[in-house]
C-alpha cells in the first residue's frame, strides 16, 4: 500500500496551481497562502535524490520564501528519508495512516440512526465547513475567505464534502476527500466542533464520504490520524493499518 499512497501524493500535488519538479520531486503550491501544509513536496517512488537534488528542492522553496517541508510514505522511497537529514532536514511528526476498502468497510450507525450529513453546496455552506474545521483544528489555521473557496475548488474538481448541520443552522463538523487518483482517495481534516462532539458526526461524515468514494469505483480510501480516541473512529468504519508517512522540514538556519 506505501508505493500506492506515494504514487497518488505525487498525483495530488501535480494539481497544484503550481508545481516544480526537480530530482525526483514533486512540489505542489498554493499561491493563495503560505500555509507549510498547502505547500510542500513529495519524492516519486524509489527516488535516491543527491545532494544537489535536494538543494534544486530547497531553491525551489527559499525563492517562494516558504517553508521547504516534505509529506511521504518513507517505506516507498528508502533513501530519501537519510539525503534529507544529511541536508538538514528534521522530523516533524512521523503519522500511521489507516486504509478502507469496500469488503472492510462497517456503516458505524446502522438503521439511519445518528446526525443526518449534508453536501456543502452553497457559498454559506462551505463558509460554515471552513469555520467549523478552523475551530475543530484549535486554530491550527483561521478561517477565510480562501479557505472556504478552496474547499468549494475541491468539491467541484471532483473531490468531496460532507457536513453535520449545526442545531443554529451552521456547521457541527464535517470532512473533505480527495479526487481519487491511482484507484485510492484520500479522506482529510475531519473535525467537529467541541460543543458538538461525541455526538458520532466525525463517524457520519467519514462513512458518509467513504461510502461516496466506493460508489464512484475507488479501490480505498486512506487518512491519517492524530490520537486514539479518532482512531477507534476510523476502525468503526472499517479502517485498518495501512504504514506511516513522514512529515520533515528544514528551518531557516539548519542546526550545526
Amino acid at each position: 500500500m506505501d508505493k500506492q499512497v506515494q504514487n497518488f501524493a505525487v498525483a495530488n500535488l501535480r494539481r497544484r496551481p503550481a508545481v516544480v519538479e526537480t530530482g525526483g520531486f514533486v512540489a505542489g503550491f498554493s499561491p493563495d497562502t503560505d500555509s507549510p501544509y498547502l505547500n510542500y513536496a513529495t519524492p516519486l517512488p524509489g527516488a535516491a535524490p543527491t545532494r544537489g537534488d535536494v538543494a534544486a528542492l530547497v531553491g525551489a522553496f527559499r525563492e517562494r520564501g516558504l517553508l521547504p517541508r516534505l509529506e511521504f510514505a518513507p517505506e516507498a522511497a528508502p533513501a530519501v528519508a537519510p539525503a534529507l537529514r544529511a541536508a538538514g532536514f528534521g522530523t516533524e511528526a512521523v503519522h500511521e495512516y489507516l486504509v478502507c476498502t469496500p469488503d472492510t468497510y462497517t456503516d458505524p450507525l446502522p438503521g439511519g440512526d445518528g446526525p443526518r450529513v449534508e453536501t456543502p453546496a452553497t457559498d454559506e455552506e462551505f463558509r460554515a465547513l471552513d469555520a467549523a474545521l478552523a475551530e475543530a483544528f484549535g486554530g491550527a489555521f483561521g478561517a477565510s475567505a480562501e479557505g472556504a473557496a478552496r474547499l468549494r475548488r475541491l468539491a467541484e474538481s471532483g473531490g468531496e464534502a460532507r457536513f453535520v448541520r449545526a442545531g443554529d443552522g451552521g456547521c457541527a463538523g464535517g470532512a473533505t476527500c480527495s479526487p481519487p487518483a491511482e484507484d485510492t482517495a484520500e479522506l482529510a481534516g475531519v473535525g467537529t466542533r467541541p460543543a458538538h462532539r461525541r455526538r458520532g458526526v466525525a463517524a457520519a461524515v467519514t462513512a458518509a464520504l467513504t461510502r461516496a468514494m466506493f460508489g464512484r469505483g475507488v479501490g480505498s480510501v486512506w487518512l491519517e490520524y492524530s490520537g486514539e480516541g479518532s482512531r477507534h473512529t476510523y476502525t468503526r468504519v472499517g479502517y485498518r493499518p495501512g504504514g506511516t508517512r513522514l512529515y520533515v522540514s528544514l528551518p531557516a538556519t539548519p542546526p550545526a
